[in-house]
């Protein structure tokens, strides 16, 4: 690790168990994703791009699984995803015309750092996959924070290429293994605006009933 992101502590080190801090409040509340039309470059170098994914695997992880694993596009991969992905949505979808297939070409194309989080659960027999899954939810969510936290615009895309048996096998997923999503990373070319939030998102709290 570099200045960026503190050296993890030893095992057994005693941590706390609170952060107070202003900075961190005002960065919560205020989080945004940056418009996919509005990333360019530049994007991490590989180094600072393994840092990144080094402090982002900091989410829970029930009996330590490690449910996870990334695949990062750079440089002309992005580009040979692109043409792979377009021969899969002509045996998938024959419809499709030429201005889908252009644009599942230029898919990864649109940040010059592109990384999919497969959500890669454990038949352990005791954490349930749904626990699993969702510690995968959380692995994309701490990306973006963890980049943006880092000086790096961010969203997190799924589309129809998170959901294709074709693109699974593109991608050499196993059995069981699902994309979470797809994080694009890079600069921001334009910030983007405030979008509208719940104005009151439903809260219970529960008691008990004779």
């Amino acid at each position: 690790m570099t200045d960026t992101f503190p050296t993890a502590p030893s095992v057994g080190t005693s941590m706390p168990a609170q952060h107070p801090s202003q900075e961190a409040r005002d960065f919560l509340a205020l989080r945004r994703s940056a418009n996919k039309a509005f990333i360019s470059t530049p994007g991490p170098t590989p180094q600072q791009l393994d840092e990144l994914l080094a402090a982002t695997t900091r989410v829970p992880d029930h009996r330590r699984l490690e449910p996870w694993r990334f695949i990062v596009f750079e440089g002309e991969a992005r580009e040979k995803f692109g043409d792979a992905a377009a021969r899969v949505q002509e045996e998938e979808a024959p419809q499709a015309g030429f201005k889908a297939l252009e644009e599942t070409r230029g898919l990864l194309m649109r940040a010059p750092t592109v990384v999919a989080v497969i959500s890669s659960p454990k038949d352990d027999n005791k954490t349930p996959i749904w626990e699993q899954e969702l510690s995968a939810g959380a692995l994309c969510y701490n990306l973006l924070l963890t980049a943006n936290a880092a000086g790096w615009a961010g969203c997190w895309l799924t589309e129809w290429i998170s959901f294709s048996s074709g693109i699974n096998k593109v991608l050499g997923l196993e059995r069981g293994e699902r994309i979470a999503g797809f994080i694009y990373l890079g600069t921001a070319t334009m910030d983007p605006q405030e979008r509208a939030r719940p104005e009151a998102t439903p809260v219970q709290r529960w008691t008990a009933t004779d």
